[in-house]
């Protein structure tokens, strides 16, 4: 049968392509099978590993005085490249056992600003000392999960999600603490601190608005396949040897073709020391996601410009920075929206957040969902995560209204 509409040549493909695809299915069936079946069955491994290892959601308050640089984070976020766990493949498959992986959140309930990390059990000692080691003033308490009574239902409230990924390839350093001078400990009064506008903004919204800022980190290593089996190249410290080397290959090929030596310009320069410091410096896989949730008659489309805007001034235009990518809610043309796409998408974006799910996600690498990790250095996580000094002076900013010193020691016993 051949429908009259369609060419001959069409059919003829679509007839033969079927043909091919019913000879072979004997074959390509059975793969397809075990394939999704062995998925499936180390999905199941790694889910029974993760709960018995346990998790806890801390949050860190702050004092009214913290005059340390973001290096002092940096040195914590060191802490946190943990890259055991999973050495053999009877630990990968048979066990489930996984790379660790954390998650570091700014939260804004109403304009109440708060910082929280979220780890693994066994984890939580090493990291309370990491952070009190530099910054004994903190506070830290063992919480209940903020966004556990977060829900979603289309008549009673709305939700915007969205996923961020990197504007170049990842060697490319987004500007960090150090291009803002912070390194050199400035006075606080003549601090330029990155993460102010987004502490900012979050202090601004008002009661009935959750503005919620998840970043995921996992320590970076070698890819393999299906993040199984063996060991591949490394995808970031090879891209960044491979763009020095075009940067270079411009210099020669003025040369050859009958021109002066060119030195490299100052732009030149600075690009090659900046992927010589990103890849000196621990990487980590990251994932960033942001959501905002308010009820159908406080919902303001204007916050999500302002979550997007919060991260601008890590970027620049000969290096990194982020953009808006794998968005969960939003879609360009209606139809995108038939058959209830985005009913479905809201509250899966709203349980991946819950469950601080991104490298594992079963979503991952679909339409929509797209959880691609990318790579920043320790340098660059403290930029986009540390706790500010009082330059970041927003009323609705909670922190421990007292320092904390030592008894005198003439007190009497």
């Amino acid at each position: 049968m051949q429908l009259g509409f369609i060419p001959p040549e069409i059919w003829s493909g679509f007839s033969l392509a079927f043909k091919y695809t019913y000879a072979w299915l004997p074959i390509w069936l059975p793969a397809v099978f075990i394939v999704s079946a062995f998925r499936a069955w180390v999905r199941y491994n790694q889910t029974k590993f993760w709960q018995k290892e346990g998790s806890v959601l801390l949050e860190i308050k702050l004092p009214r005085e913290i005059t340390k640089s973001p290096l002092a984070m940096e040195v914590v976020l060191g802490a946190f490249h943990q890259g055991g766990g999973e050495t053999t493949w009877i630990d990968r498959i048979w066990k489930g056992k996984t790379r660790s992986w954390f998650s570091l959140e700014i939260v804004s309930l109403g304009g109440n600003v708060r910082f929280f990390i979220w780890t693994q059990l066994k984890h939580r000692n090493n990291i309370e000392a990491q952070i009190y080691s530099q910054y004994p003033e903190v506070e830290i308490y063992e919480v209940e999960d903020y966004a556990k009574p977060f829900y979603y239902n289309k008549n009673v409230n709305q939700i915007w999600a969205a996923e961020f990924a990197l504007t170049k390839p990842d060697p490319y350093p987004i500007k960090t603490y150090v291009d803002y001078g912070l390194d050199k400990d400035p006075k606080e009064e003549f601090k330029i601190d990155p993460i102010t506008p987004m502490i900012e903004f979050l202090g601004s919204i008002t009661e009935g608005h959750n503005i919620c800022i998840q970043i995921l980190i996992r320590a970076h290593k070698k890819r393999r396949l299906f993040d199984l089996f063996g060991e591949k190249e490394d995808s970031w410290t090879d891209e960044a040897k491979k763009q020095k080397d075009e940067i270079i290959e411009k210099l020669k090929v003025a040369k050859e073709e009958g021109g002066f030596p060119r030195i490299p310009s100052k732009g030149e320069s600075d690009i090659i020391a900046s992927l010589e410091r990103s890849i000196s410096k621990f990487p980590f896989d990251c994932g960033i996601r942001a959501i905002y949730i308010a009820d159908k008659d406080k919902f303001n489309p204007a916050n999500i410009g302002g979550v997007l805007g919060s991260v601008k001034q890590y970027s620049s235009l000969n290096l990194n920075g982020f953009k808006p990518a794998g968005w969960f809610t939003d879609f360009n043309y209606p139809w995108q929206e038939w058959f209830g796409k985005k009913e479905k998408l809201m509250p899966r974006a709203l349980e991946e957040y819950k469950l601080r799910r991104y490298f594992y996600s079963p979503w991952r690498g679909k339409k929509y969902h797209i959880s691609k990790p990318f790579v920043l250095n320790v340098e660059e996580l403290a930029t986009i995560y540390h706790f500010p000094g009082s330059i970041a002076s927003t009323p609705t900013f909670e922190r421990v209204p007292s320092l904390k010193s030592k008894a005198p020691s003439n007190l009497p016993i």
